[in-house]
This record gives structure tokens, C-alpha cells and sequence, in this order.
């Protein structure tokens, strides 16, 4: 028989196949698309309401708090967005700033206590600041020379060893021997302080890893010491105690969170800064302190330079104009002379915060906000008060502020010191004087 005939497979056109298939690719994106959007839109919920709920802690003088908000809204990571974008650039001051008290000092104390402080190469107290005076350095051989052979620490914690301590803790406490000679000379107001510097330059003969173990030692001590705590140094007594800001290190948690790159500028010695900088979450490499050469692994007692200074020139530390040159050298890469010169807005740090006229000129140069605690010093309170451009905030200290200064601060006449140490008017940038202020944040 014959076989009945099989229907033929009508297959589709051509064209019906392209549409067919442009549907099913369609409808894959679509799905892929909505697998997207749900953990997109979480983040994105998210970001906004993390952008939109940091609190600073309370405790802030006026609406300092609204101010600051306002510096992390506008620059942190809720700000507006662009390819390229360098993160915001932070820059703290640390004693008095960021912790009640001064590290440097807790330590210079500590190191007294404890005999850390070793006999100079050839008993020469010279060699130790090229800008001890002769009184000094003889005041020093005197009190300290028999003690200890050169490169052996000294005493200064034990009964024998007192009188050294004392002469010790005079010249870097009040830059005069005990007789009342001047300890240091020649040396340029606003790149270095001698005293400060000489801290650094007493840790001779140590590696930074052991100065940072004497650090966290004088750390533990002054953190747990009660409010108020005197102790002993030599014959005498001295400041025992340090407390870290809460507002300060809420603010840098803050700033930090919003993208925020937060940096420490210090006149107190690296390893020590480091040591404490932890404790308001900054690394290491987050800290400019005054920093030693080394040789063979050891401090020595010459600095590393900036700028136009060399290395053991020991000129330049971060103080003043020198904490421009730090900052310029560290944070945004600015070598040579330049480093020493205001930078374009650009690179330079959006907020600032002090306490000092050590401060002004790294406060000067930051483009949104400074921030200043009153601590009644002449020079930064004439700027922060004159507030001319409108972005200085003044804060009274958080633990024990400063009573209102009862007399204005002289602006017109000697708020200023120079290079030389010459008082002067205190200038805006325009070079017009700024009038006497009146002490109104206390």
C-alpha cells in the first residue's frame, strides 16, 4: 500500500525568528536588570541614610556641631562626586587639640623617671641642639657629667641622680638652666621650637621601636592617672596626667567615615605620636612628628629636614611655618622649596584644627573650615576671631577650659612674632592689621 503522506514541518520565516529571539534577550535583560536593582537599591538606601544620620557627640560651644556637620555633608563621602576625585584632606594638631595635655611632655617626664636619657658622646651637652647655649650645655655637664660614661643612660630616676634631672627638665620645660640662664639661641621662631626639638634629639641611642615602648608605658600611666595627678621629676613635681578629647576622636571617627583622609601634625617626637595616635584610629603613616636620622638602626641627634632644608640641618620641625612644610611634603607630595610655599586650593587640606600659635599657618591654609580651642593664645586668636573670610570656628577646651581672657588680645601691636622673635601687628593677607579682639568663646 502506499504509505500516507507526512505532513511537512512548517518552519518559521526568517524575520519571525529574529523577533522571537529579540524578545527572549529582552526579556533575560529585564530579569537580570530586576536581580540588580534589589541589592543596589539596599546600598544605595544605605549610603543615604548613613549620609544622612552621622551625629557628632554633644558637647560642642554653639553651633560648632552644625558647622562640622555641615564640612562632612558638602566634602565627605555624601558630597557630590566626580571621577577622579581625591579624598578630602583632614589635618589635626595633637597635644591640646586632640588629647587634654601634651604627650611630648608625658613622655620627656616618663623617660626622667625612668633613666632613659643617655650621657652625650665626649660629656658635650652641645652636640645634643646646635642651638644649646654655653651656660646650658656647662649647667648640664655639671649636674650630669659624673653620673654616667658617654652613650649610658643616666640616673635621673634615683636619689644621685636628681640635681641632673632637674637641670634637664629646666632647659626643656622653661628654656632657661636653673640659674635662670637662656638655654637656647639663634634659632628662627617660626620653623622650630629648640625645646621641643631637644626632646627628640635627647632620644639618642634608641631605636624608634624602643622609644614607642616608652611611650605606651608613659601612655598606660597618664591614661589611668586620675584628673589633677602631680608627679614626681627630680626634686619636683609635674603634670601627671592625659585624657583624649571624646568630641575629637568622635570627630575624626566621623571624618574618617566620610571618606575623609585625617592626618596628625605634631611638634612632639614620630614615635611617640604614633603611639598615641592609635587610640583616636590613625595609623602610623598617618602621623607627622618630629623625626630623627638614624644611623644603624639607632635615633640620632640630628632631624630630617623639609623643603629647602636638609637633613641635620635640625632647623625645621613641624611647628609653624614648618608644619606647612610637613604637611605639603607628607600628605600632598611637595618637594623642594616648594613645600615651604602656600599651595594651589587644590592640594591642600580642606579642614584643620588647633590649639596653638604653633598652628596658625597650617589652620591659614586649609580652604573650608579650622577649627580652634581657646587656649588664649595671642596670634591664633586674633585670626580665628577676626574671622575674616568667615571659616574659623573657636571651641573652649573640653576638660578644664580657660577662664574669658579679661583684656583684648594685643592684634594691632604684638601679636605676631617673627622670625627673629620681633613682635609685631598680626597681618590678614591683604597686609591690613587686625584690630585688638576681645575674648568671646570661653
Amino acid at each position: 500500500p502506499t504509505p500516507r503522506s507526512v505532513p511537512a514541518v512548517t518552519r518559521p520565516s526568517t524575520a519571525r525568528r529574529l523577533r522571537a529571539a529579540a524578545a527572549a534577550a529582552t526579556t533575560a535583560a529585564t530579569l537580570a536588570t530586576l536581580a540588580m536593582t534589589a541589592p543596589a537599591a539596599e546600598a544605595a538606601r544605605r549610603s543615604a541614610a548613613h549620609c544622612a544620620t552621622p551625629r557628632l557627640a554633644a558637647g560642642w560651644y554653639g553651633d560648632n556641631q552644625a558647622r562640622l556637620q555641615q564640612l562632612i555633608d558638602r566634602h565627605g563621602g555624601c558630597g557630590p562626586h566626580r571621577p577622579g576625585r581625591a579624598r578630602p584632606v583632614a589635618v589635626f594638631d595633637w597635644d591640646n587639640t586632640v588629647v587634654k595635655n601634651d604627650v611630648g611632655d608625658a613622655t620627656m617626664f616618663w623617660l626622667l623617671r625612668n633613666g632613659r636619657i643617655r650621657q652625650p658622646g665626649g660629656g658635650d651637652w652641645t652636640t645634643t641642639s646646635r642651638h644649646l647655649t654655653p651656660p646650658a650645655a656647662h649647667a648640664l655637664a655639671t649636674a650630669c657629667g659624673p653620673l654616667a660614661r658617654p652613650g649610658a643612660p643616666l640616673p635621673t630616676g634615683t636619689p644621685e641622680g636628681a640635681a641632673c634631672a632637674d637641670e634637664l627638665n629646666a632647659v626643656y620645660g622653661t628654656a632657661a638652666t636653673r640659674t635662670g640662664a637662656a638655654a637656647f639661641a639663634g634659632w628662627d621662631r617660626r620653623t622650630t621650637e629648640p625645646g621641643y626639638a631637644w626632646l627628640a634629639q635627647l632620644m639618642q641611642g634608641w631605636t624608634a621601636s624602643e622609644i614607642r615602648g616608652f611611650a605606651a608605658a608613659a601612655r598606660t600611666e597618664n591614661l589611668t592617672a586620675p584628673i589633677g595627678t602631680r608627679q614626681q621629676v627630680g626634686t619636683g613635681t609635674a603634670t601627671g596626667w592625659v585624657r583624649y578629647y571624646d568630641q575629637q576622636r568622635d570627630l575624626i571617627a566621623n571624618l574618617r567615615r566620610a571618606g575623609f583622609d585625617v592626618w596628625i601634625s605634631s611638634a612632639s617626637p614620630q614615635p611617640v605620636v604614633e603611639v598615641w595616635a592609635q587610640g583616636a584610629g590613625i595609623d602610623a603613616r598617618h602621623v607627622i612628628g618630629i623625626r630623627n636620622t638614624t644611623r644603624d638602626g639607632t635615633l640620632t641627634a640630628h632631624l630630617q629636614g623639609c623643603g629647602s632644608v636638609p637633613d641635620g640641618a635640625d632647623t625645621l620641625i613641624p611647628y609653624i611655618d614648618g608644619k606647612r612644610c610637613w604637611i605639603n611634603k607628607e600628605v600632598f607630595r611637595v618637594r623642594g622649596r616648594a613645600a615651604g610655599e602656600v599651595q594651589p586650593a587644590a592640594r591642600r587640606q580642606v579642614f584643620a584644627a588647633g590649639d596653638s600659635d604653633t598652628d596658625v599657618t597650617f589652620l591659614r591654609d586649609a580652604t573650608a573650615l579650622r577649627l580652634v580651642v581657646n587656649r588664649n593664645k595671642n596670634e591664633l586668636m586674633c585670626r580665628a576671631y577676626d574671622n575674616s573670610d568667615g571659616r574659623w570656628i573657636v571651641n573652649p577646651m573640653f576638660i578644664e577650659p580657660k577662664p574669658r581672657r579679661t583684656s583684648p588680645y594685643p592684634c594691632s601691636t604684638t601679636g605676631h612674632t617673627d622670625h627673629d622673635g620681633t613682635p609685631g601687628p598680626v597681618r590678614r593677607d591683604d597686609g591690613g592689621v587686625i584690630p585688638d579682639q576681645t575674648d568671646t568663646v570661653y
